[in-house]
């Protein structure tokens, strides 16, 4: 075990969205890191790229001390099993979400410290903050103290990640994952994407230019989210127009009404009760057969014409592979 270092020789498994960002920065912090992924996969040709021992993850973990557990939320429940024999000496295990310390059924040695680390936004953020000097504020939960000082190590980790230089805030495993998943459904994704949909196709419908369109209700919306995110609701209310600002205050609860938080308090309680962990896990298992078709129906809206973002300025993107993209998950 490293001196050096409270985590010791960490071991991140999963080298996507967050993985990659938590590899890195851990390093560049003086951890010992080194990076659990399947032989012959891109996550592991990328690790490699970036300099890191690779190995797979059985593999990995002898001589280990702490494990980031970085996977998406659902691959862990199929990788666990086959990582849980060889985790018993392991200090500790750490993760990004509490998806599946609230709602799975991982078991870990008594002795073992388990905790959660949460940066509030993308790996890809986490990692350009990182190098900038600056940091995401990030969430910490104890999930099972074991035999160490679970809020030290934890505290530690986000450091190293460099979520120290923001704000680090004590949480609990089930508040983190909850109105993580509430986020993420009402207002992240789920929310933001119908709307921007629902109001382009509205106009369009209505016969309106279509990259006129896209301009007014999806390319604008970066520089008001700037806004909102700097100076917050009432401040972005003071830097728009009068207009805009009347807009705003007599037609925006026609958009967000009684029936909108109805269903909000409907989606938050399908969230506490674990019906959709459930129902996403039961998906998963299925092959995503929901997922796919939905998916296949918002790639075909009118709204994914590659022109339409080249009129914004940006680049047209291909799709990433498969829901989500390869090694992502949540944040």
């Amino acid at each position: 075990m490293s001196t050096q270092s409270p985590l010791g020789t960490v071991v991140v498994l999963g080298y996507g969205n967050q993985g990659e960002a938590h590899a890195r920065n851990l390093r560049d912090a003086g951890e010992q890191v080194r990076v659990a992924a399947r032989p012959g996969l891109a996550a592991e040709a990328r690790a490699r790229a970036h300099g890191f021992e690779v190995a797979a993850p059985v593999q990995a973990l002898q001589g280990a001390d702490t494990l980031a557990v970085l996977l998406p939320d659902e691959v862990v429940p199929q990788a666990w099993p086959e990582l849980a024999p060889h985790a018993g000496a392991l200090k500790a295990v750490t993760f990004a979400h509490g998806f599946n310390l609230l709602y799975g059924s991982l078991e870990f040695a008594r002795t073992t410290s388990v905790f959660l680390v949460s940066p509030t936004g993308p790996g890809r953020v986490v990692r350009e903050l990182y190098e900038k000097g600056e940091g995401l504020p990030a969430y910490l939960a104890v999930h099972q103290d074991g035999a160490h000082d679970a809020w030290a190590l934890a505290t530690h980790y986000a450091t190293s990640l460099g979520c120290a230089r923001a704000q680090l805030l004590r949480t609990t495993v089930r508040e983190e994952t909850e109105i993580d998943l509430f986020g993420e459904q009402s207002v992240l994704c789920g929310g933001m994407n119908a709307l921007v949909s629902a109001a382009f196709n509205t106009l369009v419908d209505a016969g309106y230019t279509p990259e006129v369109a896209y301009l007014e209700c999806v390319h604008q919306l970066k520089y008001l989210a700037e806004l909102l995110h700097a100076r917050g609701v009432a401040g972005l209310r003071r830097g728009i127009s009068g207009t805009a600002l009347y807009g705003d205050l007599t037609r925006g609860p026609r958009v967000i009404n009684e029936r909108s938080r109805e269903e909000m308090r409907a989606m938050l309680t399908e969230i506490r009760s674990g019906a959709f962990a459930h129902e996403w896990l039961a998906e998963v298992a299925a092959g995503k057969p929901t997922l796919m078709r939905l998916l296949s129906q918002g790639d075909a809206d009118p709204i994914e014409a590659g022109r339409l973002r080249a009129v914004g300025g940006a680049t047209p993107a291909a799709p990433p592979p498969g829901p989500g993209g390869a090694g992502a998950q949540s944040k």
